[in-house]
């Protein structure tokens, strides 16, 4: 069985969950929607709570913080590596409950090479659910530079989140992949071919 990805070894695994499903629209620059289907078979429904499986804020919180992550992230060709700083004004209005569907909505209030602002918020049936503001930094070069990803892997969940089939360049044109991630892809293409 081929898989769209390659399954790094677990000490090169930093970030194992993924909180949104794909995105909807994708402005370079701008702003990103996406989406982030609940499901009653995801385990962490399980324990919360029993007998009324609630999706914990702090989880829906992560699907706003991925979604406005890669917006920031983006911006520089993810070149520079992106992490959650600061929440701030945060606040949930009702709770999102297994077959709910939740949009997520960012949008890049301010990037500079430190960091930068997003304001989020998560929407169900077109009613506001939650809001934050979240602060990202951008970690500074260092000699012994760790990826958070690896380009391939990075690459092929923004494919399967369907950000280059509705993202669109600060121009308003379709997103081309960025040269870092075709790079890679050729790489493990190539690689893939010879074996």
């Amino acid at each position: 069985m081929h898989f769209p990805f390659r399954v790094p070894p677990f000490s090169l695994v930093f970030m194992r969950w993924f909180w949104i499903d794909r995105f909807t629209e994708f402005h370079s620059g701008r702003s990103a929607t996406a989406l982030k289907a609940v499901a009653l078979s995801e385990d962490h429904l399980h324990d919360h709570f029993p007998g009324a499986s609630v999706m914990p804020n702090s989880l829906i919180l992560e699907g706003m913080a991925q979604t406005g992550g890669l917006l920031a992230c983006e911006y520089d060709g993810f070149t520079k590596q992106v992490v959650l700083a600061k929440v701030g004004k945060a606040a949930f209005h009702f709770e999102a409950w297994p077959g709910d569907v939740l949009t997520y909505r960012a949008e890049l209030l301010d990037i500079n090479d430190n960091g930068a602002t997003v304001r989020v918020t998560s929407h169900l049936d077109g009613k506001l659910q939650g809001e934050a503001e979240i602060l990202f930094a951008h970690l500074a070069d260092q000699p012994e530079k760790i990826e958070l990803f690896e380009p391939y892997d990075l690459y092929s969940w923004l494919r399967l989140l369907k950000l280059y089939e509705v993202g669109r360049d600060a121009e308003g044109n379709p997103m081309k992949v960025h040269p870092r991630m075709a790079e890679s892809d050729l790489r493990e293409r190539q690689l893939a071919a010879s074996t």
